[in-house]
């Protein structure tokens, strides 16, 4: 049965303050994959390997997930690091949205579940990934930048569609493809 690498995401337009902190990483460190700004996203649910048959019950899925929900905004502020400073894996921008976002995932993980998709066991933590790190070379210029936009703002937008998405992975980075959009009314 034919399968994809899916998830489900809210896409974000990488602004000029996104692509300007990404450009000062770039340049101190070549050690971490930046995500691609066409790429840029809200994860709120990853799926894994789906049975292509799936996919008008998961459409169905976030629709139920999102009924009621109108067009929202959020902010982009803050910058930080999964798991810690430490040992740091993800660069990432934090979103502030009056808990819109947990609550569409809570309700995705409870129906997804009924698919066959295994609940997240951590908490949501809403966020933009901006940055994969592959070594901790040149860590402490990594950490300067990202105390340096530590309390900056990157920018409000409007959420008014979430999306099932298709990642296929190349030796360059993911190619990414909208399989279904729904639209918050």
């Amino acid at each position: 049965m034919p399968s994809f690498r899916g998830f489900i995401a809210v896409d974000i337009p990488a602004n000029k303050k996104i692509q300007e902190i990404e450009k000062e990483i770039k340049q101190t460190n070549p050690n971490i994959k930046l995500v691609e700004t066409e790429n840029i996203h809200i994860t709120l649910k990853f799926l894994g390997d789906v049975q292509e048959t799936l996919i008008d019950n998961i459409e169905q899925i976030i629709t139920s997930a999102i009924q009621g929900v109108q067009p929202f905004s959020v902010k982009l502020q803050h910058t930080g690091v999964f798991p810690n400073v430490n040992y740091i894996k993800i660069i990432w921008i934090g979103i502030y949205d009056n808990g819109i976002l947990s609550t569409i995932t809570s309700k995705l993980e409870d129906q997804l579940e009924s698919l066959g998709f295994p609940k997240e066991q951590r908490g949501f933590s809403p966020h933009l990934t901006i940055g994969r790190v592959k070594t901790a070379e040149h860590k402490e210029k990594l950490l300067q930048i990202i105390r340096k936009y530590e309390q900056e703002e990157f920018g409000d937008l409007i959420i008014d569609r979430v999306l099932l998405k298709k990642s296929e992975l190349t030796p360059k980075g993911p190619i990414y493809s909208n399989l279904k959009e729904i639209i918050l009314k």
